[in-house]
């Protein structure tokens, strides 16, 4: 009796074994992907933090002088005239301290542009692409924007342009050593790309195919002897190629080239 009880026992408790494995099963997975989302974060926040520095260290480039006002904010710097007609706001390459363009937008706003570059979030444009938004916000008074930006802020740049393109007050794309991957090929915006020939960085096939994607009146140039990272101010990049102008030329030169494509486009639109 005894042992047919105890059969009976063990009949009734062993089917309910494995359900009670299961929660610490369900544990161990827990904490396996916790661990490994752990990682994944950590590995991130420290190729993040290895980023390309403006070689600007004391910051002159941000002072304010006559001709060129600049206002800093938490988030971005603008640069020139707060009352221009025309202003642009830039998004800076991936892993690139924003302020490293600052020559650069000094040279728009001496041109008289309201230039401004946006911070963004670990130095990643596709954190905030829409970080446009709260500059033209800020600057009510500016009658056409621009957006763009440098390598995969131009990209981002362009992704929200083609959101915005059916906004009025956007007047077109800034493309540096970039392209775009967004079809803008149907909309009203100008389009100016620009690149070093000496840019080692820049995928020349893929911003030959991105042509395709634009309107017909879009230019892409090329700054002879320029390079990949002299669109800013944060020293030799990575797999760049070596530049056989400085730095105050190939910004000069593109500077030059973006003013001139955008009042091109203004007085054909009569404005």
């Amino acid at each position: 009796m005894i042992s047919v009880m105890k059969q009976a026992e063990s009949a009734s408790t062993d089917p309910t074994a494995p359900q009670r494995r299961w929660p610490r099963r369900l544990a161990i997975a827990g904490a396996v992907l916790l661990l490994v989302v752990i990682l994944a974060i950590g590995a991130f926040l420290a190729y993040a933090g290895n980023y390309y520095r403006d070689a600007d260290t004391n910051h002159a480039n941000l002072v304010s002088s006559e001709q060129v006002p600049v206002e800093q904010q938490d988030s971005y710097v603008a640069f020139g005239d707060p009352n221009a007609k025309t202003g642009l706001v830039f998004y800076p390459g991936a892993k690139v301290e924003y302020t490293s363009y600052a020559p650069l937008m000094r040279e728009l706003a001496e041109r008289g542009y309201l230039a401004v570059v946006v911070e963004m979030p670990f130095n990643f444009a596709f954190f905030n692409i829409n970080a446009a938004d709260s500059v033209r916000s800020a600057f009510p008074q500016v009658q056409q924007w621009w957006v763009g930006g440098h390598s995969l802020g131009g990209s981002m740049a362009a992704q929200y342009a083609a959101d915005h393109a059916g906004d009025a007050t956007l007047g077109g794309l800034v493309l540096l050593g970039s392209y775009t991957a967004s079809d803008l090929s149907t909309t009203d915006l100008g389009i100016i790309a620009a690149y070093g020939s000496n840019d080692h960085v820049l995928n020349r096939n893929k911003l030959a195919s991105s042509k395709a994607l634009m309107p017909e009146d879009a230019k892409i140039i090329e700054i002879s002897g320029g390079n990949h990272a002299q669109f800013g101010d944060y020293g030799a990049q990575d797999g760049d190629g070596e530049a056989s102008i400085p730095p105050e030329q190939q910004q000069a030169e593109t500077a030059e080239a973006i003013d001139a494509y955008v009042r091109t486009l203004q007085g054909a639109a009569g404005q």
